[in-house]
């Protein structure tokens, strides 16, 4: 065990402090040494140091500015590193040079799933993920059609990456314990991001979730005047009952679903 250090309750954080879990995640990223990982949410560096003597640069982000110090300090005796003090969320990751190939992250919670979709979305560069997220995040990410986890975020993260939990992790590995379980999430990229037409349309299919798909898209502030029949019609070309929900969807059947209401 390292350290235990102390935690922000509003960040979310908990802190890998089990050396045998980050041997796990050296393990599963297969990293090499021409890759140029990402890593958010550094913490004190533990992660980190495994990482940057494996790979040609390591960017690391962290919001928290009371463990910059202890985290430099860290990370001080690597040369090919970058620490970047901010929110992820609104950082201009497509400036992060060199380009990441890679992600490799013990993910907060609350950010966890809109960060990976974010990565996908602006990192055209990334080719692989390797995540520590909450077990519900990880599971909708992976969830399979018709299944109760399925959504947005699985569609999103779907239509460019292959998905799959790779691991259950133990509660014990983090401090403080955390109240939920964790995986480790992996993705690898198929195919470049969603384009922004089919990620509106992806979002507004599942926001009345309890509605048909096509009365759902109706529902949009921007919806077009006919988009509830045009979907029904569509649907049904698709191989759909009209009134089929979004969770019934693959995600390359939005693909599909996005062209035909194009046109």
């Amino acid at each position: 065990m390292v350290s235990s250090p102390r935690r922000s309750r509003a960040l979310g954080q908990n802190f890998l402090v089990d050396r045998n879990i980050l041997s796990v995640i050296e393990r599963l990223a297969s990293l090499s040494a021409d890759d140029v990982v990402l890593e958010i949410g550094g913490g004190l560096g533990v992660l980190s140091e495994r990482l940057a003597p494996l790979v040609r640069h390591l960017h690391v982000i962290e919001v928290d500015r009371s463990l910059e110090e202890p985290l430099r300090e860290a990370l001080a005796a690597f040369g090919d590193v970058s620490l970047h003090m901010g929110d992820a969320l609104a950082l201009d990751l497509p400036a992060l040079d060199p380009p990441p190939t890679r992600v490799v992250a013990n993910l907060p919670y609350g950010i966890a799933a809109t960060v990976i979709l974010k990565t996908i979305e602006e990192l055209g560069t990334v080719e692989r993920w390797l995540a520590m997220v909450q077990r519900e995040v990880g599971e909708r990410l992976a969830a399979a059609p018709g299944t109760p986890a399925y959504g947005a975020p699985s569609v999103l993260a779907q239509l460019s990456c292959e998905v799959r939990v790779a691991r259950a992790v133990s509660r014990n590995v983090f401090r403080p314990v955390p109240r939920v379980d964790s995986v480790l999430v992996e993705l690898r990229r198929v195919r470049p991001a969603a384009e922004p037409a089919l990620r509106r349309l992806v979002h507004d299919a599942f926001a009345h979730r309890r509605k048909a798909l096509a009365g759902s898209l109706a529902l949009a502030p921007d919806a077009l005047p006919g988009v509830r029949e045009a979907a029904r019609a569509a649907l049904v070309e698709l191989g759909h009952p009209a009134d089929a929900r979004a969770e019934r969807l693959a995600p390359e059947e939005f693909r599909e679903l996005a062209l035909r209401l194009s046109r």
